[in-house]
């Protein structure tokens, strides 16, 4: 009988391991500032560095941008426990107003947290300004 009893504790130990074994993601840095450039070089790319922190593999889901002048691109493949992805951006700020700027890119995965949000700033000065 203490046999029964210790194998069903030591199942029910491992399952619920199991069940909290999730992919975790972490970024070096949310926030990426250009600073400022001219309206003559209006594409500028950054990128933003993570780390699968858990225990199962991440996986990129979605990336989307605030508006269409940024486009996100990213690691398609699971990334294995300890292993690092890039999310690289690029924003294109061709035939939009002079000025600062801020956009957001919505990361979802299937680990922990569950939705996580970058942004991009910069100022873009007109190309005749020195």
């Amino acid at each position: 009988m203490k046999k029964k009893v210790l194998l069903f504790a030591m199942l029910l130990f491992c399952c619920i391991g199991q069940a909290f074994a999730q992919a975790q993601i972490k970024f070096d840095k949310v926030t990426y500032n250009f600073g400022t450039f001219s309206e003559s070089q209006p594409v500028q790319k950054c990128t933003f560095t993570f780390t699968n922190v858990g225990d199962k593999p991440l996986v990129i889901n979605q990336a989307l941008a605030s508006c269409g002048c940024t486009v996100p691109s990213y690691t398609k493949a699971p990334i294995k426990p300890g292993e690092k992805g890039v999310i690289t951006v690029t924003y294109n700020g061709k035939g939009k107003f002079p000025g600062h700027f801020k956009k957001a890119i919505t990361i979802r995965t299937n680990g922990v947290p569950e939705m996580t949000r970058l942004y991009i700033e910069g100022e873009m000065k007109e190309a005749n300004d020195k």
